[in-house]
Formats: C-alpha cells, sequence, structure tokens
C-alpha cells in the first residue's frame, strides 16, 4: 500500500482481520477507515490514523447484557470458540452482569458437541443460550440441537454478534431460527437519506439491506467528503478525523475520542437488539434499542 499512491484504506473487515490491518495502517501512517469491526482494542496504543463507524464491543455488548437482565435472564451460557473476539465478548458481559447478579457459564465449544451443549445447559439450570461462534457452523448445528430438545423448551438463544441477520441463518434454519435476539447497528426509523438508500439497496440486492450495507455506505460517504475537502494528503486525512461532520444513512457521523478506545469513534451509532418475528421470519422485531 505504501508504494500503489493509496490516499485511504476503507473495509468491511471484522474484528480479528480488521485489528491486523489496523496496526499496520498505523505503522505506515495510512489512514484507514474501519466499518463494521467492533473489537475495543483495533490497536494497543492510541492512534490518529484509524477511525471506525462501529461501535465498540464494550457499548454494544453492554446494551444487550442490559437486555437479558430485562428480560429476566440471570443464569446465562455461552457456547464460546476460542478467538480474541469470543474471549473479549465473555468478558464484556462477566464484568457487566456479574455485579448486577446474573451468572456467566463458560461452554467450550472445542470440547462439547451440540448434543453436549444441551446437557449442560440443563446441568446449569441456564435460561439463555448466547451463541459466540461461528455461522453457519457450528451455530446451525447447536441452534438445531437445542430446538430440538424438550428439557429445554423455554429457553432462550441470543446471537449478539449478529448471525441471525444475514438471509442464509432463516434459509437454512427455517423457523427454528425466528426468536434469537441478536444486535444490529440501526435506528428505530431511517431518515429521509437512509430511506432511499434503503430502497436503492433493495432493488440493487433483490432483497432488504443488512446493516452492514448501511455501514458501507456510510464509509463510503464519509471518505468522498474528507478527500474532497482536504484532498489525498494522508497526514491532513487523518488531522481531519475530529472535524466530520457528515450525514450518514443512520444519523450525523460525528468521532471523537472514547476512553479505554485506542481509535477514533462514532460515539452515537445506533444500537438495537432485534429479533427474525416467527410470523414472518423475513421481518425483523425491535426488542430493546439504545
Amino acid at each position: 500500500m505504501a508504494h500503489l499512491g493509496v490516499a485511504a484504506l476503507a473495509g468491511e473487515y471484522h474484528s480479528v482481520v480488521a485489528r491486523a490491518a489496523a496496526v499496520r495502517a498505523d505503522a505506515l501512517g495510512l489512514p484507514f477507515l474501519c466499518s463494521s469491526a467492533v473489537l475495543d482494542a483495533l490497536t494497543e496504543q492510541p492512534t490518529e490514523w484509524v477511525a471506525r463507524l462501529a461501535p465498540a464491543q464494550s457499548h454494544g455488548w453492554q446494551i444487550y447484557a442490559d437486555f437479558l437482565l430485562g428480560a429476566g435472564h440471570s443464569r446465562i451460557a455461552v457456547a464460546a470458540q476460542s478467538s480474541v473476539y469470543w474471549s473479549s465478548g465473555v468478558r464484556i458481559l462477566r464484568d457487566y452482569l456479574a455485579p448486577r447478579g446474573g451468572t456467566v457459564i463458560e461452554l467450550d465449544m472445542r470440547a462439547l458437541t451440540p448434543t453436549a451443549v444441551c446437557d449442560e445447559l440443563v446441568d446449569n439450570r441456564a435460561t439463555a443460550l448466547l451463541l459466540l461462534v461461528g455461522h453457519p457452523e457450528p451455530a446451525v448445528s447447536i441452534v438445531k440441537s437445542v430446538r430440538r430438545d424438550q428439557r429445554l423448551a423455554e429457553i432462550m438463544i441470543g446471537a449478539p454478534a449478529g448471525q441471525p441477520e444475514f438471509a442464509e441463518w432463516a434459509t437454512l434454519l427455517g423457523e427454528d431460527g425466528s426468536a434469537v435476539p441478536f444486535l444490529r447497528y440501526l435506528p428505530e426509523r431511517l431518515g429521509p437519506l437512509g430511506a432511499r438508500v434503503e430502497t436503492a439497496l433493495r432493488e440493487r440486492l433483490g432483497n432488504a439491506p443488512s446493516f452492514v450495507a448501511f455501514e458501507g455506505y456510510d464509509t463510503v460517504a464519509v471518505l468522498a467528503d474528507v478527500l474532497r475537502s482536504h484532498g489525498a494528503d494522508r497526514a491532513r486525512t487523518a488531522e481531519s478525523w475530529p472535524r466530520v461532520a457528515v450525514e450518514g444513512t443512520r444519523g450525523q457521523i460525528r468521532f471523537s475520542r472514547t476512553p479505554g478506545i485506542s481509535v477514533w469513534q462514532w460515539a452515537w451509532t445506533p444500537v438495537q437488539v432485534v429479533d427474525r418475528d416467527p410470523a414472518e421470519p423475513d421481518r425483523f422485531r425491535i426488542l430493546h434499542a439504545s
């Protein structure tokens, strides 16, 4: 990138990949606008070169934890794979829930089959199971196993990372994939720009766009504004992050410094907890919003 005349980097990267990209961009002095990744520690040290549109994981997942407590869940199991992202999620949930009377029971998916997960849920008297695992597998197999276990008829399945957002989830799971609350980053109502973009994306994609599509549009809008205003000079682009004021699809985008976050952050990203409506799996219900 250093030798290609690149002015800035944008990406629909997700957390583990985005962290590697952010560290490299910081080392090269290359402005990087991160669209989707939420991992708090995108870089080990504060950097002027990286800005982010998605909310930090600690912010979104604490909102999800509030939703769980409000729904009456205090014994919460997490089926977790081994990665920096999932480990961070477990830690956020445990740190937030424990002082509020919640218990987080970690189920190591390196050692458990989907059937064994069901046994663990019964033995631990869990009332909610969160899927901190990859999609489609093992997430789909876990959901199918839990839904078919009569002992777990009352358990809530949740997926804070957003696996049920995508159409493949409904295709693979059908009715079993409904009523699985997850996080998405949209306002309760889109403004005029968001509504126009949604219509255009729906026509192009053939179905309703995910929140990731809006993140992508907003990324391009911010970078286009910055480059129009400041040209292609990398240093000037990085210096402009705190002065950005762009109307995005989900609201006015401004970056600021947030305690504990090493990059420039859009502090007011809207956050919802939603699920697929059991009666109409192609529709989403808002269960909780920031």
